[in-house]
């Protein structure tokens, strides 16, 4: 297989700042640019400013900070390191901890994968679409790629406590406007993976995409990918990036065709 062309990180960065405009408002903190949602579904975070060159002080990252607590949402930050490489001393400075994720863009030469008989994409209007949306909230609670306990009776549990947060119904908005896509696994009835796109003119990242604990180790993650690369395909969309959770899971991802690009980073307060 070879190689995929090259990817200007610049064009990923451009991605970062434009994604979250479509459901966001945005305050500028000199060389940071804090986005803060509009309506329901998970909280934003602050990044770099577009176009901004210039150096960032512990004192920037403390004022975001200061204003996240006012708003009452997570005291989180996302770069790319090799785009911004003078942020991740601030951040730190600050008090943060850093996390790395490696991010990866699919090979535009990566042959397609085949359809999993488990696997659908969601419209606006499907019933399920709700539950779907559940499942990574358990995934992101035990991460990584060992089979856990979390299943069937917490899933059920965590979709009655969240019907009323809102957050289908500002997905499915954005599946009405063709900004997200959405697949999931399903058996007997039971979403059991699910993961997003969300594409801007010819670029998309696959987002959200997790695996109730119970149902790892069934290639369920993997087939969820392969089937929103096809329709981020099928939408015309020209380079499909991801930042992985860990090595483990780049793994998998490598095996669909994504290859290195650079490194995602991730900022928020230390856990105790």
């Amino acid at each position: 297989m070879t190689m995929p062309a090259p990817t200007s990180l610049d064009e990923i960065e451009r991605y970062y700042d434009a994604v979250p405009r479509s459901s966001a408002r945005v305050e500028d903190f000199g060389p940071l640019s804090l986005f803060i949602r509009e309506g329901a579904g998970w909280p934003f975070y602050a990044r770099p400013a577009a176009g901004h060159s210039g150096p960032v002080t512990a004192a920037d990252v403390d004022a975001v900070r200061a204003r996240q607590r006012e708003l009452g949402v997570p005291e989180a930050f996302e770069w790319v390191a090799e785009v911004s490489p003078a942020l991740r001393a601030a951040v730190e400075e600050s008090g943060l901890a850093v996390h790395e994720h490696p991010l990866m863009v699919l090979d535009p030469e990566a042959p397609a994968a085949g359809p999993h008989p488990l696997v659908r994409i969601l419209d606006a209007a499907d019933p399920l679409l709700h539950a779907a949306l559940v499942v990574p909230h358990l995934a992101f609670a035990a991460p990584g790629t060992a089979v856990g306990p979390a299943g069937p009776s917490e899933l059920a549990a965590e979709i009655t406590a969240r019907a009323g947060d809102g957050r289908a119904e500002q997905v499915a908005d954005r599946i009405r406007a063709g900004r997200s896509g959405v697949a999931a696994a399903f058996e007997d009835g039971l979403p059991l993976c699910s993961g997003m796109h969300n594409p801007v003119g010819p670029v998309t990242e696959i987002a959200g995409l997790g695996t109730l604990p119970s149902a790892r180790r069934r290639g369920l993650g993997r087939a969820v990918t392969a089937a929103l690369i096809a329709d981020a395909r099928a939408r015309g969309v020209r380079t499909v990036f991801l930042s992985a959770g860990d090595e483990d899971v780049a793994r998998m991802y490598a095996t669909l065709g994504f290859r290195p690009a650079g490194t995602a980073l991730i900022a928020g307060p230390a856990e105790d």
